[in-house]
């Protein structure tokens, strides 16, 4: 069971080979793979009825009797590969986030880490991909990204999302299998409301490192005469919010 996220608003564009194939004029096919019989081997495939990109043959047993995948060397795969379930974990208070990403500093990077996250950054239009995980009654905070848009997958649990506008605010409960999306510079909260934790898998549209500004940073960067004068509060009072760990 894979779950798939694509770089794209547009309705997906698939060629399968089934279909580069039917679409090929029998001659031209022929040449081209140039099989025992020619042209009249070519006319024995029949187009199935129904999507083979989808749809396994009831009698696939008696088609195919012998199926290996030789793995590739692994300096290959790197590229294409990331452990993200067995990759470092970065916990925040209420909960924990690992992602597979580009980043600017490769420094405590193993080879296979450098490698997958070079890989992204030479692509202009790719994804970095994360898991989020929100304890029972845990918050993940408000925030927004400068650079990414955000699409989420909720595997387990069950919590509330909320979208965060200039005067409006919106919120929505979410459970297993519901699909999330922020648009870029959307700020955004998730908090979990089950006795499970809330666990998502997310992806951002960017190859880059990923920027987000979130409410706790925000907030302590505005001096505090600033906030005073917005908020009708004593200059003092602003002590008392305590700073954010580092």
């Amino acid at each position: 069971m894979f779950l798939l996220f694509f770089t794209t608003h547009e309705e997906l564009q698939t060629l399968d080979v089934d279909d580069a194939f039917f679409s090929t004029p029998e001659d031209i096919a022929a040449r081209a793979l140039k099989p025992q019989g020619g042209v009249n081997f070519i006319r024995t495939f029949k187009k199935q009825a129904e999507d083979q990109a989808v749809n396994l043959p009831s009698n696939l047993d008696e088609l195919v009797q012998n199926a290996t995948y030789v793995q590739s060397p692994d300096n290959l795969v790197w590229q294409y590969f990331y452990d993200l379930k067995g990759s470092a974990e970065y916990p925040f208070p209420g909960g924990i986030f690992q992602w597979a990403r580009y980043r600017v500093n490769g420094t405590g990077l193993n080879e296979t880490e450098k490698i997958f996250s070079e890989s992204l950054n030479k692509h202009e239009n790719t994804l970095t991909l994360a898991t989020l995980r929100i304890f029972s009654n845990g918050l993940g905070q408000p925030h927004f990204h400068f650079n990414a848009n955000e699409m989420g997958y909720v595997i387990s649990g069950c919590g509330q999302a909320g979208v965060i506008l200039s005067g409006v605010t919106s919120h929505f409960n979410i459970g297993i299998g519901d699909v999330i999306f922020f648009p870029v510079g959307t700020q955004h909260y998730l908090k979990s409301l089950c006795d499970e934790d809330l666990l998502l898998l997310l992806a951002y549209s960017t190859g880059n490192q990923l920027e987000t500004l979130r409410m706790n940073d925000y907030f302590h960067a505005t001096a505090d005469h600033i906030l005073a004068q917005l908020f009708f509060k004593e200059q003092a009072e602003f002590k008392k919010f305590p700073k954010a760990a580092k």
